[in-house]
């Protein structure tokens, strides 16, 4: 990098701010931005609470129980009938055609013609207090499962990965809406002035299907979105600085830049030039503490053993152990991505038979111990921790084209599936709805919970109403859950 042009690019732009023309330019559309400013009133400054410090602490409507969220989220859809909803009545159909009432009227990804039924392909047993359901694929869960609650009775409006990824996180099944991690961040800020307020970690070796979309601030300002962390390498890429460019001239360049940036917001108060200056500052805090933060080389062997860690690797395991470390830090919002449950069959690896038992290893233990951290360090009881994926499957087995799948798999069920909280303001042991005999949809459809109940659930934890939770765009003010959603209050303590 030449830093002689940097600076000498700075002060061509600081100096134009001066120039006879520029003043000329100003008082030009001085009007022109005066009335533009009446026509879009508080449009323009829609979201920024403090515009010198966006991600500051903010009060919700009310006092939340929950003061900080991790989400995990298996990529690809888990099966529900292999790992929480035990449906012995399934077993008993194995390998017979499908009801034709499961058929009729009904939209599939894949599944063609009559596919036969597949019973459940591991043994359940009950476990806790609680009694929870858990099949022989997650036994190290069983030592949590009194702290967690169960909701067998999700639905979605979406049956393919992208759409229902998008609809889980943004309330909106196409891109251009904020995330749900966006949403917390506008609506509290964040605690530390070093740190993103909102932190992915993404393993499994790809993104989701909906990419960064569900993550994004959409239409709110970009401040809010997340910001990506790796677990291997630099923590955020283009974070270090060149040899030649570090310290006092570093801060010496940004501090020009901003400016710069200043200048231009006062000219045209675009609030994006103040989520620019607040990014700047906070790329150079994040310079001096993610590093810090973002490694789990300095835990002890007994928290490497109990997370099954392996520090320098990519792993959802290691993910877990970094989720801690930020709560700890008063990270607000940590998404943890684990991409490859999309188990239809088509070879061992996308099978429930391979690599659904691998995915199973990958996550069982980590996620246990995530939850006994928490609890032992005492951050259980003011942060959410969610898991789920973004539909479920068919208790049918894949016939894609009309032919059996080489392997044993499941298709995409939007009727029902299965999500469970823990921690902050949640019922403990508790298994809320049930689904049919045969685990496709919900058996009591007033028990049934779209999305947007969830979504419209998490918020309340957080303090705040769903309903009046606005963003003023384009005219109209947006909310999260836009018409729909109610809260579950069953599921609160």
């Amino acid at each position: 990098m030449n830093t002689d042009n940097l600076f000498r690019e700075a002060n061509e732009a600081f100096s134009q701010q001066h120039t006879r023309r520029h003043l000329l330019n100003q008082f030009g559309t001085g009007l022109g931005a005066l009335a533009l400013s009446q026509l879009l009133g508080k449009e323009a400054q829609a979201g920024i609470q403090n515009p010198t410090e966006p991600l500051a602490p903010k009060n919700p409507h009310f006092p939340g129980k929950a003061k900080r969220v991790i989400f995990l989220h298996m990529a690809g859809a888990p099966s529900q009938l292999e790992m929480f909803d035990y449906k012995p009545d399934l077993a008993k159909v194995d390998g017979k055609p499908c009801p034709a009432s499961y058929l009729e009227g009904k939209r599939f990804a894949f599944l063609t013609g009559v596919p036969n039924m597949l019973g459940p392909v591991y043994p359940f047993a009950q476990h806790g207090q609680s009694g929870a359901w858990l099949s022989d694929q997650l036994p190290h869960m069983r030592g949590v499962v009194d702290d967690m609650t169960f909701i067998k009775t999700m639905t979605t409006d979406e049956f393919n990965h992208a759409p229902a990824q998008m609809l889980f996180y943004t309330g909106f099944a196409r891109p251009g809406r904020p995330s749900l991690g966006a949403w917390t961040t506008y609506g509290l800020g964040s605690e530390n002035r070093d740190l993103p307020g909102f932190v992915v970690l993404v393993s499994g070796g790809k993104d989701p299907s909906a990419g960064k979309n569900i993550w994004g601030s959409g239409f709110i300002p970009s401040v809010y979105q997340g910001v990506q962390c790796r677990s291997k390498g630099a923590p955020v890429l283009f974070s270090e600085s060149p040899e030649d460019f570090k310290g006092d001239l570093n801060k010496k360049a940004i501090d020009w830049i901003n400016r710069i940036n200043e200048k231009s917001y006062q000219e045209v108060g675009d609030p994006e030039i103040l989520t620019r200056i607040a990014q700047y500052e906070m790329a150079y805090r994040m310079q001096m503490s993610v590093p810090e933060v973002m490694t789990i080389d300095d835990e002890p062997d007994y928290i490497h053993e109990m997370y099954g860690t392996s520090p320098g690797e990519e792993s959802f395991a290691n993910n877990c152990l970094l989720a801690r470390r930020l709560i700890e830090q008063d990270v607000r919002f940590v998404q943890l991505f684990d991409w490859g449950w999309d188990h239809h069959g088509a070879n061992p690896k996308e099978s429930l038979t391979t690599g659904f038992v691998n995915k199973c290893a990958a996550i069982d233990r980590p996620i246990t111990a995530l939850l006994k951290d928490l609890k032992q360090r005492g951050l259980l009881e003011d942060t959410l921790v969610v898991w789920g994926g973004e539909f479920g499957r068919t208790p049918m087995r894949e016939n894609r084209g009309g032919m059996e799948m080489a392997a044993i798999g499941r298709d995409h069920n939007p009727n029902a599936f299965t999500v469970w909280m823990a921690g902050a303001g949640v019922k403990s042991g508790l298994s809320y709805g049930e689904t049919d005999e045969f685990g496709y949809q919900p058996a009591d459809p007033s028990k049934s919970v779209h999305v947007y109940d969830l979504q419209a659930t998490i918020l309340k934890l957080l303090g705040f109403d769903h309903e009046k939770f606005t963003y003023h765009f384009q005219g109209r003010d947006f909310r999260l859950t836009d018409v729909h959603g109610h809260v579950v209050d069953d599921l609160l303590a």
